[in-house]
């Protein structure tokens, strides 16, 4: 039988994982045509094996395959949907001190969820390691990140061939996407998933003033409804025991970050009425603001705080992560609390800048502090 709890737990990550010299190895060889498709397969199938392991010793409650058959966190499942194609850009991702690899995903038709996403086998091939201590999770980024993605200057001239230029085009882009993403999960289910995290970077720009100083107030309030609307229609009617989950990122690659701002300038669309079971939500610096936007968090939604950064290979002061959560209950109860890393460990197939050691010492760093505080194992 599967665990009989589900997420989110004291002690939890966030769900990508480092990934081990021989995985990079073989992708690198699958690349230049020196192995083929099947021959990857085995080593990846091998590598998550592994990996899930080592998650089951550490005491996670919650296993992932570590997104060990991606090479970007968002994109792969992107290119999954009929109607979006993987092109190749002139200009990557701008990280505060470095740019990405230049990819992205592309409109080639109409978006929608044919049956055929690889995501569905990929998680069939974890749900074999579920168990009674452990619950199977699959992480997904969130519609509107995919809507976001489309609006990409280079991208927007195929929504405008695909869709139209007009609002009721982009109404409909957004209805399409939706429903293409609810379609995923509920495959998903089909196939045994009971926990689903939407990926979701687009409120870490929101909170940059960088971004949300181009919009006057009306304009940016519309734009997070939009957004929240969208996602909420992906999840809306899903059945009673799958927990769906977001994390909010403000962009991880090789231990560098996308944006900065506190949640205050989002925590009235996003804590107040995106209909998620759980936020995992981003504390490790001063980036990400105070925790007086969580008093916003509506129903009996809970928040994982990451106060464990994923991006440098230091361990915190055990002392200051429990001061620090007893101030975020300060505006949420101690028992709607969780704890977790700030992100994942390689939300591209790069990873950040710490070693496989480094990376399981701070979950356990998470795990010891969370029994500390709830007194939970």
């Amino acid at each position: 039988m599967a665990y009989a709890k589900n997420a989110p737990f004291r002690a939890d990550v966030v769900g990508s994982y480092l990934r081990p010299a021989e995985l990079k190895e073989a992708r690198a060889d699958y690349e230049a045509g020196r192995i083929d498709a099947a021959a990857l397969a085995a080593v990846e199938d091998k590598a998550i094996e592994h990996l899930v392991e080592r998650q089951k010793a550490s005491g996670l409650c919650v296993i992932t395959d570590g997104e060990f058959r991606r090479g970007w966190w968002h994109l792969d499942c992107m290119w999954g949907f009929a109607g979006v194609e993987k092109v190749a850009m002139d200009k990557g991702y701008v990280f505060h001190d470095e740019e990405t690899r230049a990819e992205s995903a592309r409109l080639s038709g109409r978006i929608a969820f044919d049956g055929d996403h690889p995501f569905i086998s990929h998680f069939r091939f974890l749900k074999r390691f579920e168990d009674d201590t452990v619950v199977a999770r699959q992480t997904i980024p969130s519609p509107s990140q995919l809507y976001a993605e489309l609006f990409r200057p280079e991208n927007i001239a195929s929504v405008h061939e695909f869709y139209g230029d007009d609002q009721a085009a982009y109404d409909a882009l957004a209805d399409d996407t939706a429903a293409a993403f609810r379609g995923l999960i509920l495959a998903l289910y089909e196939a045994g998933c009971r926990n689903v995290q939407l990926d979701d970077c687009t409120w870490g720009m929101f909170c940059d003033p960088n971004f949300n100083s181009h919009y006057s107030p009306e304009e940016f309030r519309a734009l997070q409804e939009r957004y929240a609307a969208m996602n909420n229609a992906a999840i809306a009617g899903l059945p009673g025991d799958l927990v769906v989950t977001t994390h909010d990122c403000r962009g991880n690659y090789h231990s560098t970050w996308a944006s900065a701002g506190g949640y205050a300038t989002v925590a009235d669309v996003l804590f107040g009425t995106e209909n998620v079971d759980a936020y995992y939500l981003e504390f490790d610096d001063d980036r990400s603001g105070d925790f007086a936007p969580l008093a916003k968090v509506s129903g009996d939604k809970k928040v994982v705080l990451g106060l464990i950064t994923s991006k440098k290979p230091e361990l915190e002061d055990p002392d200051v992560i429990k001061a620090r959560i007893a101030e975020a209950a300060r505006f949420l109860p101690l028992d709607r609390l969780c704890l977790s890393t700030q992100c994942g460990f390689a939300s591209t197939e790069e990873g950040n800048k710490l070693t496989e050691d480094q990376q399981w010492a701070k979950i356990a760093l998470v795990r010891s502090i969370a029994k500390d505080v709830w007194g939970e194992d």
